[in-house]
């Protein structure tokens, strides 16, 4: 909720306001570059956190004490944000968010690995995605329904943040970390150990790659939707926010079935990649439906079909990260190397996206003998939506050499 509601709503309308571009196009472009600023901070956050919590021998667990900060840099940051009226502050803000986002998940995606058997972990990968496209929805609903301000909108979100996180905090047992059971090695050590050679661990690598591409695709086709309603179909602000909400709506209850179905019956017939062969199928045609005909109803029943491939891809393919990892004592480091590949796509997507849209608008727009800027528009996001059917497909096809997982 805390991540994607800003995403999907808050920040691309905050920075409309802010930057009140003369034309479409600064809009997008702007959202773009802070978004991108914030997925480089994911880039450097999640492995960074994820190595400090394997080596973290507080008497709170290993991975409890970056939760914990986590939610409060994550929380007030995004308070913060809502009083930004300068772009510079709206960039600084929403990169600290992102930066408390890594810290926090960093260490719940390690508790997977460190507690939960490998014939568990796609029904578990299922109960931790499914819960993340209700918190999307839900903060949609809040925010658009109840008519709040921006101030509120963040506020609320970011309470909710804190509140929600608690349980997990108080409840979830964390084996403290021993002094003699902690890795040897200074800062240049833990540096060093980013890299994880794909030559010498290639399931690691081709498992990296798949979900750099199916996170990209995803990002492209979903992140920009608001910009793709105003300004692709030519809806007006106030309908095109309510069909944002309807549209993420049948996307995140696709999302929520496929994740807890798909994550438990992959534990259960002891599969995984074939699964996630069909799921970055499902997005690629998703994708490509929304490129070739660019119609509010078409694009209801392609936001269930994407959902229903993103839900089952989420669940198995992190089921099957924790399976590839190169080493059981660096469980942290290694999945916030993995989770770059889902944070960070998501964070550069609006700008790849921005600028496929521009620079295709552009084009369009020159050969146009007539109504050359509604053109523009529509070939700027046809596309967008079919440069994310192309990753997606790529992303699938990177399962086929991984051999240590059926």
């Amino acid at each position: 909720m805390a991540q994607l509601t800003p995403i999907q709503l808050l920040l691309p309308a905050q920075v409309e306001n802010v930057v009140k571009g003369a034309v479409w196009t600064d809009n997008v472009i702007a959202f773009g570059i802070i978004s991108g600023i914030a997925g480089l901070c994911a880039l450097i956050t999640y492995p960074l956190t994820g190595a400090l919590s394997d080596r973290t021998t507080s008497q709170f667990g290993r991975r409890r004490p970056w939760i914990v900060a986590g939610t409060l840099v994550f929380a007030v940051s995004l308070i913060v944000l809502s009083l930004q009226t300068s772009i510079g502050g709206v960039g600084v803000f929403w990169s600290t968010s992102i930066i408390g986002f890594c810290m926090m998940t960093a260490a719940v995606t390690a508790t997977i690995s460190d507690q939960v058997p490998v014939n568990q972990r796609g029904f578990v990968s299922g109960w931790i995605s499914a819960p993340q496209a209700i918190g999307t929805i839900l903060g949609l609903l809040l925010v658009v329904l109840l008519s709040l301000s921006q101030f509120v909108g963040y506020t609320l979100v970011a309470v909710l943040l804190v509140v929600l996180a608690i349980p997990f905090i108080l409840t979830v047992p964390d084996q403290p970390l021993r002094n003699d059971q902690r890795p040897h090695g200074n800062l240049g050590t833990i540096l060093q150990g980013f890299w994880i050679n794909p030559i010498k661990h290639p399931d690691f690598g081709w498992t990296l790659l798949g979900r750099i591409l199916v996170n990209l695709g995803n990002a492209l086709g979903t992140t920009l939707l608001l910009y793709f309603l105003e300004y692709g179909l030519g809806q007006k602000s106030a309908d095109a926010e309510n069909n944002l909400l309807l549209l993420t709506l049948v996307y995140l209850v696709f999302f929520v079935i496929a994740a807890l179905v798909f994550g438990r019956l992959s534990d259960r017939i002891g599969r995984r990649k074939i699964f996630v062969y069909i799921a970055a199928y499902l997005q690629a045609v998703a994708a490509l439906i929304l490129a070739f005909v660019p119609d509010f109803t078409i694009a209801i029943f392609a936001a269930g079909l994407l959902g229903l491939g993103y839900g089952c891809y989420m669940a198995v393919d992190q089921a099957l990260a924790t399976q590839v990892l190169p080493d059981s004592h660096s469980r942290g480091k290694d999945l916030g190397i993995m989770n770059i590949a889902t944070a960070v796509p998501q964070a550069v997507g609006p700008l790849l996206g921005a600028v496929l849209v521009l620079w295709f608008a552009n084009i369009a727009s020159q050969g146009a003998a007539a109504h050359s800027v509604t053109a523009g528009q529509s070939a700027g996001f046809a596309a967008l939506f079919t440069a994310a059917g192309i990753l997606a497909i790529l992303g699938g096809l990177a399962m086929i050499p991984i051999k240590s997982v059926k």
